[in-house]
């Protein structure tokens, strides 16, 4: 699926730390916790709580975010739709990379198991 360039732009130049909050906010009212977010994201990224915190701190913009990431091989598993767009048909890798992040925290919220959205075995 095609985005559009200023689409992928306005992602890419986005900062981590300006969602963060509402990724906290969001899985916290579903009683979630901010440790599970964290899980999630060091699943996908490699990121440990310190270089998370480091990112945010430095205001990283999410290129940068996934520039920096070692993205799980099990990523391309992240299937479905988020905003509109199936992610496993999106065409910019950076944008791809962000949805999964979306699609993770949204699982999340949604009270699925952790090791299903881990993708585990």
């Amino acid at each position: 699926m095609k985005t559009t360039p200023e689409h992928d732009q306005r992602i890419a130049k986005m900062t981590f730390s300006s969602v963060y909050p509402h990724y906290v906010t969001k899985v916290e009212k579903k009683d979630r916790t901010k440790e599970e977010l964290h899980q999630v994201i060091e699943w996908l990224t490699g990121f440990d709580d310190n270089k998370l915190q480091e990112l945010i701190n430095g205001k990283a913009t999410f290129e940068t975010f996934f520039q920096e990431a070692t993205l799980n091989p099990n990523a391309h598993l992240i299937t479905g739709t988020i905003c509109g767009y199936r992610i496993e048909e999106i065409e910019n890798p950076l944008t791809q990379q962000v949805r999964y992040l979306d699609k993770l925290v949204d699982e999340l919220a949604k009270g699925r198991k952790m090791e299903k959205i881990l993708r585990s075995a």
